[in-house]
């Protein structure tokens, strides 16, 4: 069972992770702008409209932890990609990359390519 007050802290999260006001999140999902209100307060539970939605729009939103805190937020993001490049792709190898200093520079996001086609996108 969803906890509103737990589930309203979640939602909040995911608002200030995504830097979203209430109402950039109710146009981002095309809800009514009173029903994300009413969910923040922890009047109204949320619909599986709703949550799917969320879930749709935003992918680092897991299911079990928007619903009951189980999981990680952000979650990693695993995609299948082509393993044969297009002719338009440029292959890309280490030693072709610009080395410049990164003394300065913060992680934003680390993507893991594996041989198989599937990679994981670890989001700061």
């Amino acid at each position: 069972m969803v906890n509103n007050l737990e589930f309203s802290e979640r939602l909040k999260k995911v608002m200030e992770y995504y830097n979203l006001t209430a109402t950039a999140l109710a146009d981002s999902i095309t809800i009514q702008r009173s029903s994300i209100s009413h969910l923040l307060s922890g009047r109204n539970k949320p619909s599986l409209d709703f949550v799917m939605k969320v879930l749709d729009k935003y992918p680092t939103v897991e299911l079990y932890w928007l619903l009951n805190g189980k999981g990680d937020f952000p979650k990693t993001i695993e995609k299948r990609i082509s393993p044969t490049p297009s002719p338009n792709q440029e292959k890309v190898t280490v030693s072709s990359i610009s080395k410049k200093s990164s003394e300065n520079s913060e992680i934003d996001k680390i993507v893991v390519f594996y041989k198989n086609g599937t990679f994981k996108s670890y989001l700061h």
